[in-house]
């Protein structure tokens, strides 16, 4: 098969998928004709045809996707002026600990957030796919160990956990986590910041933990 008639294919698929693609769905658009190497040099490709557009062709933690780059969002919110949901400032604490300091259990955020958690507050982020227990924790009650998923990372546009911002600076955390959300409006941090005293306070628990 021709290098362009592949691109031009794996293109097509991309642009048309509904959900972010895998490596093991674009191979089966080839079958055997291609190897997972010669994927990765068509997405690289794609990747610099598009690097001067107003899409661009990301990875994330579940696959690959075409999206608008974040400085489209002020113009297209004029045609979709809906606004996306809103999250409570203790929802937003509470998925940013888990996502900082997972696995972690509903005691780990109380005592990093200092007061009780919702049971709501834990449902709606499941129910969103944000979260899901993963364990549970080999102690009195075994409490549920809670994690990110992979539609958390997704839906921030990141590929792994790795990509979040480091917590050694609290404000500079804030601004990346900031910059994230604001081209993700279901997950918009910069209108309802997680505060910077949640981030120092797990920035602080890490810090004794290492002593």
């Amino acid at each position: 098969m021709k290098t362009l008639d592949a691109k031009c294919i794996l293109e097509a698929a991309l642009m048309c998928a509904q959900q972010p693609m895998s490596m093991h769905d674009m191979q089966l658009l080839f079958g055997q004709e291609l190897s997972l190497s010669d994927v990765r040099l068509l997405l690289n490709d794609l990747q610099q045809d598009w690097s001067q557009r107003g899409v661009e062709l990301v990875q994330l933690a579940s696959g690959w996707r075409f999206q608008s780059r974040a400085e489209m969002r002020p113009y297209l919110d004029r045609l979709y002026p809906e606004k996306p949901p809103r999250y409570a400032r203790a929802t937003l604490e509470t998925l940013a600990i888990i996502a900082y300091r997972q696995p972690v259990t509903r005691g780990d955020i109380e005592d990093i957030r200092g007061v009780t958690v919702n049971s709501l507050t834990i449902k709606q982020l499941e129910d969103r796919g944000w979260i899901e227990a993963i364990g549970h924790r080999d102690t009195v009650g075994r409490p549920a160990l809670l994690a990110t998923t992979r539609q958390f990372l997704d839906d921030l546009g990141l590929a792994s956990l790795d990509q979040l911002p480091l917590l050694g600076d609290s404000v500079t955390a804030m601004d990346g986590l900031d910059r994230a959300m604001a081209s993700t409006p279901e997950l918009n941090w910069s209108e309802t910041a997680v505060s910077v005293e949640v981030e120092i306070a797990v920035s602080n628990m890490e810090s004794k933990e290492s002593t």
